[in-house]
């Protein structure tokens, strides 16, 4: 049994990519037994393969009757249920949410898609990408007079997508266990993503964003809220928005002529963009790093991915750990009675079909008459 506030909480995961294994990960972190189903002769498992850590992996050809109930008897037993096919592909096999409830009436099942189960792009493909487009995200992320920047990845898939899966099912496992009923989740990355722009909704109806982006507070076009280039080539993040932190800033930068009074005066901020730009290429990041780092400047180095394990304060509160010579995000966030831990390394894909079925319920006889029939 994991160690976590979700220990004793069964789920069944149907394998996917990207923000699904996210999804999976994040609950097994938090302690919930999670099996995932694997495609039958599919290849993968890998110690670099990080977001698919931490449950066990049962290989099953879902083309075969047999397979379907075996993941009818597994969904029996489960408290959730999470996929992120297409629409429709979970009723073809003959797993939809009507099939599975009436198997298991307190089933979670949650579904993640990125256009979501209705609406007239539905059935279509996407990526984040096109997900973060729709939303306003991506129209809001840019340099001033220049094209739209996708920040990776994170917005639509991670943030819109698995963490608001997480949340739902953690929500709908609540609910379950005072109602004794289950349901479904309908996850959109479209609708998590909009969800995220919640404050920038307010902003634009308060009349205070700009749709030219690059322009506003948030965007990079203040001269106190950028990232800036360093001496020896390297970057370095400020974010003084309120006046008590723009005075610190100002004194460890020696910005002391009479522009930099005019903080919020925004026809200045090109100006005082090049001023501070040029300021902060006299010295190194290492240097900057000497003169502000701990200040309520709201100052912090810009490191790669390889740096940011050696940083002094991730270092602190082992945010980045080592499992068999790859670094490892740590577990999010902390709990104080049941504290979360990673379960263990990928799987290799089926390496745990037996041991999990078994240990699942399933007699020897059974397995065995699943191998006959090809189904695992």
């Amino acid at each position: 049994m994991g160690s976590g506030p979700l220990s004793g909480v069964r789920i069944i995961e149907f394998a996917g990519i990207g923000p699904g294994p996210f999804c999976g990960m994040l609950l097994s972190d938090m302690g919930a037994e999670v099996i995932r189903i694997d495609r039958k002769g599919a290849r993968g498992g890998s110690k670099f393969d990080i977001t698919s850590r931490g449950r066990r992996s049962i290989a099953l050809d879902l083309k075969k009757p047999e397979a379907a109930e075996t993941c009818l008897k597994l969904i029996e037993k489960a408290d959730a249920l999470q996929e992120g096919f297409r629409p429709g592909v979970m009723e073809r096999l003959g797993l939809g949410p009507d099939v599975c409830l009436k198997r298991n009436p307190k089933l979670v099942y949650g579904r993640m898609t990125g256009w979501g189960q209705t609406g007239m792009l539905a059935p279509a493909a996407g990526h984040d990408i096109n997900y973060i487009s729709i939303t306003g995200a991506l129209h809001a992320i840019g340099r001033a007079g220049e094209k739209p920047v996708p920040p990776l990845n994170l917005v639509g898939d991670f943030g819109g997508g698995a963490l608001y899966l997480a949340m739902g099912m953690c929500a709908a496992l609540f609910e379950a266990a005072r109602s004794g009923k289950g349901q479904v989740i309908d996850c959109a990355m479209t609708d998590g993503a909009t969800s995220l722009m919640a404050m920038f909704f307010g902003f634009t109806a308060a009349g205070m964003w700009n749709e030219n982006h690059g322009t506003n507070m948030l965007d990079g076009g203040a001269h106190f809220y950028d990232t800036y280039e360093t001496k020896d080539g390297k970057w370095i993040s400020i974010g003084s928005i309120e006046p008590q932190f723009y005075a610190i800033l100002r004194e460890k930068a020696g910005l002391t002529e009479e522009i930099w009074n005019h903080q919020m005066d925004r026809d200045k901020w090109p100006e005082m963009k090049e001023k501070i730009a040029a300021v902060f290429r006299t010295k190194t990041r290492d240097e900057w790093c000497a003169i502000m780092e701990g200040t309520d400047i709201c100052f912090a180095p810009v490191l790669s991915l390889r740096e940011a394990k050696d940083h002094q304060h991730n270092k602190d509160r082992q945010t980045i750990v080592e499992i068999d010579g790859v670094a490892h995000p740590n577990v999010a966030p902390r709990f104080s009675r049941t504290p979360s831990k990673i379960q263990g390394v990928a799987p290799q894909i089926g390496e745990h079909t037996n041991e999990a079925l078994r240990d699942w319920g399933f007699s020897d006889a059974e397995i065995a008459g699943l191998q006959k029939a090809g189904a695992i």
